[in-house]
C-alpha cells in the first residue's frame, strides 16, 4: 500500500455554489407556497435543496502538515495534502493523519546489557509520518505501533553493547553515545518503515545501572578510576626521575654511586607519587 495523491476541489468556491443552490431551492419553495409555481416548483425546491445539502457533506478541512486519506466503501482512493477547505465526492470517507514531527520519551526499561548486568535505559524518539496510506492501512494503530516497536528496538540495542568500555576501541553505551544513537535509529527505521513512519532522531535519555547493583558498580568504577590515575602518576613520575638523573649526570653537577642513586630515586618517587605534601628532612651529616 503506497500513498496516492488525488485532486480535490477548492472548498470556498464550492461552498458558494452550494449556498446559491440552497437559495434557489428556497426561492422555488417560496414560489410553490405562493401558488405561482405549483407542484413543479415544489419538486424543484426539494431536488435542488437535497443536492445542495448532500454536497455539503463533501466539504472537509485539511490543516497545514496534515493529510486526508480518502476511501470509497472501504477501497483506498487517494490522499489529499492541500491545506484549507476542500471538497470531494460526498461518498468518500475521510481520515485525517498528522504529518507533523512528533516525539516521545519511552519509559525506563530494565534490561541486561551485553555483559549480563541489569541496567535501566530510556530514549527520546523523534518521528513523523511520511506515507499516510501505509500508516492507516498497514498497521492497526500507527501511534501505538511506534511506541511498542520503539521499546522493542531499544531493548534489542541495549543487549548488543556493554555498559562500560573494557577494551580500547570497544563501543559501549556510556562511552559512545553517538554510535549507540545511530544504531538505535537504524533499528527503528527497519521496524517502522512498514508503517510509513520516518525516524528523525533517536537519543538515549537515561542510562544507569539497576539499583540492586548500582553501589557495587560504582565501587568498581571508582577503583578503575583510581588505578588509571595511579598508573598515569607513576608513569609521569618515572619519566621525571629519569630526566632528573640524566640532567645531573650530563651537567656533571653531582656524581652518584649506585646507593645514592637508589636513594634519590626512592625520595623522588615518594615526593611525586604521594597523596599529600611531603615533609622534607634536612640531613646535615653524611649519607653514610
Amino acid at each position: 500500500m503506497k500513498e496516492n495523491h488525488v485532486r480535490s476541489l477548492p472548498g470556498i468556491p464550492t461552498l458558494l455554489v452550494l449556498i446559491a443552490l440552497l437559495l434557489a431551492a428556497a426561492w422555488c419553495l417560496f414560489q410553490a407556497l405562493g401558488g405561482d409555481g405549483g407542484v413543479p416548483a415544489l419538486l424543484a425546491a426539494f431536488v435542488i435543496g437535497a443536492l445542495a445539502l448532500f454536497g455539503l457533506v463533501g466539504l472537509y478541512m485539511v490543516e497545514p502538515n496534515q493529510a486526508a486519506v480518502l476511501t470509497l466503501f472501504g477501497k483506498y482512493v487517494g490522499t489529499v495534502k492541500d491545506a484549507g477547505l476542500r471538497w470531494n465526492n460526498p461518498f468518500f470517507s475521510k481520515k485525517k493523519v498528522s504529518l507533523r514531527v512528533r516525539n516521545f520519551e519511552s519509559g525506563r526499561l530494565k534490561v541486561n546489557e551485553l555483559d549480563g548486568s541489569p541496567i535501566e535505559i530510556a530514549s527520546v524518539i523523534v518521528w513523523r509520518v511520511v506515507d499516510s496510506a501505509e500508516a492507516v492501512f498497514n498497521v492497526d494503530d500507527y501511534e501505538s505501533f511506534v511506541h511498542i516497536q520503539s521499546e522493542a528496538a531499544l531493548r534489542a540495542m541495549a543487549t548488543s553493547y556493554p555498559y562500560d568500555q573494557h577494551e580500547d576501541g570497544q563501543i559501549s553505551l556510556r562511552s559512545h553515545p553517538q554510535e549507540v544513537s545511530d544504531r538505535l535509529k537504524e533499528q527503528l527505521d527497519e521496524r517502522l518503515t512498514a508503517a510509513g513512519v520516518d525516524v528523525v532522531d533517536a537519543r538515549i535519555s537515561h542510562l544507569a545501572y539497576a539499583p540492586e547493583i548500582a553501589h557495587a558498580m560504582l565501587q568498581r568504577q571508582q577503583a578503575n578510576a583510581v588505578i588509571a590515575a595511579r598508573t598515569r602518576i607513576v608513569a609521569g613520575a618515572v619519566g621525571m626521575v629519569e630526566m632528573a638523573l640524566s640532567e645531573l649526570e650530563k651537567s656533571g653537577t653531582l656524581k652518584l654511586d649506585e646507593e645514592r642513586r637508589a636513594a634519590m630515586v626512592s625520595n623522588l618517587l615518594v615526593v611525586l607519587c604521594g597523596d599529600r605534601g611531603t615533609q622534607p628532612i634536612v640531613n646535615t651529616g653524611s649519607l653514610y
